[in-house]
């Protein structure tokens, strides 16, 4: 088992397979984003090897992200290779998060390679303002994506980040609507990740405010629910699901942290808010490459930090300049 500084475990890989986006969600890009040339990508086999490397370590869960995962070409094919490490118990769970715009066509596979449960942000169920959000999303193709998530039995989570003033006040019909569907849901605070287009002071809505808000109309309990994530649950009684918080700058989630951020360009960084990274393109490239990953990642780790320090101030640059779809959402 890797061992952080802190003795922390370290068993939870979240693996960005690409930073593009079939969306410019606003709080997460700008609208004419560049995103990096094909040729810095690492290939599929290499993210591979990687993965494997850290599965021999003791890592247990592997999550993968973007940018958007499904739109990056053969992709299936990782989920493919690393669904074998489900079958022989050498992984517990492998996931992903998602935009859901490629879902309807994907979550047959999905499924028939091990995914269990899958993680789907949606901001608004206005379709306009959901078009505005995202700049050119359409609800009702991730509404019907879900549908067939949920239809071949995978188990579906919202994500849905609180934006002040924008969605602020249908936060309580976007967790009515994921409970009616047997979702559980889980909010999230903006975080300052990447230039954007817009202040992200005008967006911030601390997650306290929402939860006091939500305690006027439902009864609230802490769950003894954990995935191994950031987010802290609570039992809505009335609608028998759950509701989840990720709370990054009003009450940051480091002191339980047992994860970190491989990039598509092969950079691991042991905390999404700090600049701190390793390389492991050269040795994923490697003819020796278990030895040298094997090397890498252990090293890696013994540089993992307490935690993050975001913070959200008008005019201030971002706490890290890398956009989220870089490091893996």
């Amino acid at each position: 088992m890797l061992l952080d500084p802190y003795k922390r475990p370290v068993n939870y890989l979240r693996v960005s397979v690409t930073d593009r986006c079939d969306f410019r969600c606003q709080y997460c890009m700008s609208e004419n984003m560049k995103f990096l040339p094909k040729k810095d990508l690492l290939s599929l086999e290499e993210i591979e090897r990687i993965c494997i490397s850290f599965v021999e370590l003791g890592t247990k869960k592997i999550r993968i992200t973007g940018g958007e995962p499904l739109v990056r070409k053969g992709v299936m094919g990782l989920f493919k290779n690393l669904g074998s490490l489900l079958s022989n118990g050498q992984l517990k769970e492998l996931t992903l998060t998602s935009n859901g715009s490629q879902l309807e066509r994907f979550a047959d596979e999905l499924y028939g390679y091990g995914v269990r449960r899958i993680n789907v942000s949606i901001d608004t169920l206005n379709p306009k303002l959901f078009h505005e959000l995202t700049r050119r999303g359409d609800l009702e193709k991730v509404k019907r994506g879900i549908d067939k998530a949920l239809k071949v039995g995978l188990k579906v989570k919202i994500n849905t980040v609180a934006l002040k003033e924008t969605n602020e006040n249908e936060l309580i019909n976007i967790m009515n609507w994921a409970h009616s569907k047997g979702c559980d849901i889980t909010f999230i605070e903006t975080m300052p990740l990447g230039e954007i287009d817009v202040d992200r002071t005008d967006q911030f809505l601390p997650l306290s405010k929402v939860k006091e808000m939500f305690s006027k109309y439902y009864k609230l309990s802490p769950s003894k629910h954990y995935t191994g994530g950031p987010s802290r649950y609570y039992d809505n009684e009335e609608t028998g699901h759950r509701v989840g918080f990720i709370t990054p700058l009003t009450h940051n989630f480091c002191e339980l942290c047992n994860r970190v951020r491989l990039t598509c360009t092969g950079k691991l960084y042991m905390c999404l808010g700090q600049e701190d990274s390793a390389d492991f393109r050269s040795a994923a490239r490697s003819k020796d490459w278990k030895k040298d990953l094997n090397d890498a990642i252990c090293e890696a780790i013994s540089r993992k930090p307490k935690g993050h320090d975001f913070v959200i101030r008008r005019k201030q640059a971002p706490s890290v300049n890398r956009h989220m779809s870089v490091t893996g959402g």
